[in-house]
């Protein structure tokens, strides 16, 4: 116990020495700690290693990120299956972050009336039944041991909206906190909810998160990309998360503040391409070919609004629009349609998109469900997070001097001078 109490002394003494360091020798003494390998002791580890591998850790999760335009339906008891496919129960995620767009038909009373929460409880209703693969996932006994996820954030802006769960064992295990949610609207006149986005932000022990779901300009006419960039931009510059108290402080207020971010929905990018021309590389199923004239992929590859972000390989077929009258094959295939209905060529308008370090893509694919005129997007990906063990203890002394440090604290005079340890030597050392 005696040991152990040094060694926590040891350490906390660490953090202070290197502070008081950096603080009374900032031009040339720190760097002279970070260049000089050999700086050590009481031991082969320098102080300045020792206080980052005593403190930091990393562990993976398995975060689930999906995006579905539903065209304005409600969630329907038959839509258990098409859900249970998209969501991919069989290689089971830590974390699912659901997005969609039109929960809700995009007309005058929806865009500008109250916000109905019923639907979004609807589609929370849903997705719970289904990632607990039981009906009666809501009369569950707290205590059970059965495998279950709890609903963390959700957030509805019009037909636009999110839904984040994790795995209870993950919240046992690691520390969430700081979940702020986010909505920017951009839509009509600039300001109206019909396009834009909500977003989510949290902290993961010591990483952070930013989930962003968006549904963008449509139109495939020459300039409609432009537009779809401007709200892109609109959305980096307007979407800010509320500080919550002052502890939170430090923790990120913009979306490029975070260490790992996920943009994803219906982004309605298209092609540079005439529709019988991409109607004929779809039926040979050349995605290599049909990507060189994605409106997307360009503005990725030559550092538009997203520069230095990142997609996986799009290996399947694009996502709309799909006919609702035979709900098989996209509009305009030269079948008769229904009146109104309207012509578009084929796209690759759901996508899914990440930002930042230790990020690691494992799939990235389509479902079959003919729910709607666009076909749900998935990915699943392995993350790191950093674990801060030690950072509460070490927080607390950042500004404690060295008397309130002393050696002596647990052990007897007399014992520090016959057996001293490297806290005491080191003590003696900072006092001189």
């Amino acid at each position: 116990m005696e040991l152990k109490n040094q060694k926590s002394r040891y350490k906390r003494l660490c953090n202070w020495f290197t502070n008081k360091q950096k603080e009374n020798k900032p031009s040339n003494s720190l760097h002279e700690i970070e260049e000089d390998e050999s700086y050590e002791y009481g031991g082969n580890v320098s102080l300045q290693s020792m206080e980052f591998d005593s403190c930091i850790s990393t562990n993976k999760l398995r975060i689930f990120v999906g995006t579905w335009n539903v065209a304005g339906r409600s969630p329907v008891g038959s839509l258990d299956v098409d859900l249970d496919e998209w969501l991919n129960l069989k290689s089971s995620a830590d974390i699912y972050v659901l997005g969609f767009q039109e929960i809700v038909p995009l007309k005058t009373s929806t865009v500008i009336g109250a916000e109905n929460p019923s639907v979004a409880t609807n589609w929370n209703n849903l997705i719970g039944k289904t990632l607990s693969n039981d009906e009666n996932y809501y009369k569950k006994i707290e205590g059970s041991n059965k495998k279950k996820y709890k609903m963390v954030a959700s957030k509805k802006m019009v037909g636009v909206f999110i839904s984040v769960w994790l795995k209870e064992q993950v919240l046992e295990k690691y520390c969430v906190s700081n979940v702020r949610v986010c909505s920017v609207a951009c839509g009509v006149m600039g300001y109206l909810g019909n396009k834009g986005c909500v977003g989510v932000s949290m902290l993961i022990e010591g990483t952070s998160f930013c989930f962003v779901v968006a549904h963008l300009a449509s139109g495939e006419k020459k300039g409609d990309e432009g537009r779809r960039n401007y709200q892109v931009q609109e959305i980096f510059r307007r979407t800010s998360f509320p500080r919550t108290t002052k502890i939170h402080q430090h923790h990120p207020l913009t979306i490029l503040g975070h260490d790992r971010i996920f943009w994803f929905g219906d982004l309605n990018y298209r092609l540079y391409l005439k529709d019988h021309l991409a109607r004929h590389l779809i039926r040979k199923q050349d995605w290599k070919a049909l990507q060189e004239f994605d409106q997307l992929q360009k503005e990725l590859q030559e550092g538009g609004v997203f520069e230095g972000w990142k997609e996986g390989n799009i290996e399947f077929a694009p996502t709309y629009k799909y006919s609702s009258s035979t709900s098989n094959i996209y509009c305009g295939s030269g079948l008769p349609s229904r009146s109104g209905e309207k012509q578009r060529t084929p796209a690759w308008c759901d996508r899914i998109l990440w930002y930042g370090k230790g990020v690691e893509q494992l799939h990235y694919i389509r479902s079959e469900s003919k729910f709607s005129d666009h076909r749900p997007v998935s990915a699943l990906f392995s993350t790191q997070i950093e674990i801060k063990s030690s950072n509460r203890g070490l927080v607390e002394l950042d500004n404690i001097p060295p008397t309130m440090l002393h050696s002596n604290h647990g052990v007897s005079k007399g014992e520090e001078d016959e057996n001293p340890t490297s806290l005491s030597l080191l003590m003696k050392n900072v006092q001189g």
